[in-house]
Formats: C-alpha cells, structure tokens, sequence
C-alpha cells in the first residue's frame, strides 16, 4: 500500500504526536508498504528520514497548556495538495485533523480513504465549540476515526459531537528492552525525567522543589533531567546545597532514550494536565523502569498509586 502520514506538529520538534507517526511510518515500511510523511520543519536540515517531507516552517502558538509548532495557510495549502497528487495514496493518515494544521488541511482537500487519529485531551473549550460548526462536515469526510485514550475520545464527542475507537499509542517495546544497560551503581538512586522545561504542564517545577526533601531521605540519590529548555534557569530553583545531586542532560535523541530510561531506577511524571495518553510513559515502563506520577484524569487508568496534581511528596 501506499500509506500518506501528515503530522500537525514540527517534525524536527520533541513530542509524542510526531514520535507515535514516525513509529508508525517505520513499522510500516518494515512491512513493504510505501510510505510519506509530510510535516512543519523548524529547520528542513534537521531531518534524517527520507520520507519525510517538510512543509515549511511552523508558527508557534498556545494550545492545551503548551506551545504547538503548526503550519496552515494557502501556501501551506498548496504543499499539501501537491504532495496529496504526487503521493497517489491508497489511504492518508491524518493526526489532529480538527486543530488548524497540515491535517485539517490534508482533510479538506483530499478524496478517498482518509484515518484521523485525535490525540489531544482538553476541558470545553468555548473557541472550540464556536469553530465546531466548521470542523464538523470536514471531520465526516473521515472513513474511521481514533482517539488515543478515552479522555481524548471523550474531548472529540463534546466538541465535534462524533465517536472515534480508542487505540492506545503502540511502541516497538523490543528497541527499549534489547538494549546495552548502563552498569548502575549499587548505593545510587537513579532518578530521571524528560521533558520540554519551559513548559509547566510537564511539572519540571515540581520535581526540583521536592530534591531536598528526596535527599534527606535517600542522600546518595541522583537526578537525570532531559529535554529541551535552559538548564541554568532550571538549576535557580534548586537549593545550591543539592545542585551536585543534579545532571541536566539536555534534548536526547529518540535512539537515546532506550539507555537513558534502562539507567534509571525510577522515572517520574509530575505532569499536571494536558497529557491525553502519556507515550513516554509506555517506554518507561517498556524499560522497566518504577514510574511515580501525579494523578491525571487521561493517564489514571490501569495505573497504581498516584499522587495529588502539584504535590512534590
């Protein structure tokens, strides 16, 4: 088959959407299909795979307590359309077809088989419901429609008023367990956590204020901080008496995350909404890592013990 994946988000940019399309889009080809992928691109130099076809460059803007990478406009349009006609597709993936991106876009152009996967999880929204007359004859076009959790699921039928299957985002778990393991010293706690630091929602915050007390309990632990941000303005918020116990790590690549998360004795998730299934989660665990996390109404499910939205105990 040939099998057209559009990513709403900048391909070249950290974020589960575009870590699940390029598994996909892997698996895929794995298996003899023919397969492409076309993104936003903050820098077009940046991308390795040569199924991938960037679109332009995104604009950043708010969305569900982060900040998202699209592209939309006539010019993005036009790609789209080209690469709809070149592509000759059997069918098109689309991801986050109801947000203004390269999806909606492919959604509205294109005729044939198209799938819509809606990641997203968000309270109402009144901009949502006012621009939902518009979505709605657009999202129909859909031949089927997946939602990766049942709080995305349940974002999709009070904004759009439509029902999707819910299939949880998969992972080649083989490529987390079937990996060389960093020899891991017996007195040391390893403690790790990925994610973008400017943003709040991923509770970087949260974790750094609950170091001291982390330390007084367990002195010889150490804490694994990766992700995009600034590292010294992150490192302001911990006491200097803990900041040796510290390592920021910097953005790790997505063949690096197997060793980081195989270091670790436990992962933790201080997240405090806007996470709709939580991709990085399921690696950690592929890993076989402990995860501690706070309480967020999409990922709770099928979990343990979880601790209170903001609570660095």
């Amino acid at each position: 088959m040939r099998i057209g994946f559009v990513s709403p988000y900048a391909w070249d940019v950290p974020g589960g959407v575009q870590a699940h399309i390029k598994d996909l889009a892997l698996h895929y080809r794995s298996k003899g299909h023919e397969v492409s992928v076309i993104a936003p691109a903050v820098d077009e130099s940046s991308i390795s795979e040569d199924f991938v076809i960037p679109a332009g460059r995104p604009v950043a803007i708010p969305y569900n307590g982060a900040v998202a990478r699209v592209l939309f406009g006539p010019v993005a349009a036009s790609r789209v359309r080209q690469w709809i006609s070149r592509g000759e597709f059997d069918v098109l993936h689309l991801h986050e077809p109801a947000i203004p991106s390269l999806s909606l876009l492919a959604c509205s152009i294109a005729h044939g088989p198209m799938v819509g996967t809606f990641h997203a999880a968000a309270p109402r929204q009144k901009v949502a419901f006012a621009i939902a007359p518009l979505l709605e004859p657009i999202i129909e076009k859909l031949r089927a429609r997946i939602a990766v959790s049942e709080f995305a699921r349940e974002t999709l039928r009070i904004h759009l008023e439509t029902d999707a299957i819910v299939i949880p985002n998969g992972i080649d778990v083989l490529s987390f367990i079937d990996t060389s393991r960093e020899k891991k010293s017996e007195a040391q706690l390893t403690v790790g956590f990925i994610g973008r630091f400017g943003e709040p929602r991923k509770g970087l915050n949260i974790l750094l204020s609950a170091i001291p007390d982390v330390v007084a309990a367990v002195p010889n632990v150490r804490f694994l901080i990766a992700g995009p941000g600034e590292p010294l303005e992150a490192m302001q918020s911990v006491d200097p008496r803990f900041r040796s116990s510290v390592q920021f790590l910097g953005r790790i690549a997505d063949d690096e995350k197997a060793e980081f998360f195989q270091s670790l004795d436990i992962y933790v998730a201080p997240n405090t909404g806007g996470e709709s299934f939580g991709i990085i989660l399921t690696e950690a665990m592929a890993a076989r890592s402990a995860i501690i996390k706070v309480s967020v109404e999409s990922e709770s499910r099928g979990l343990g013990k979880l601790f209170a939205r903001g609570s660095d105990e």
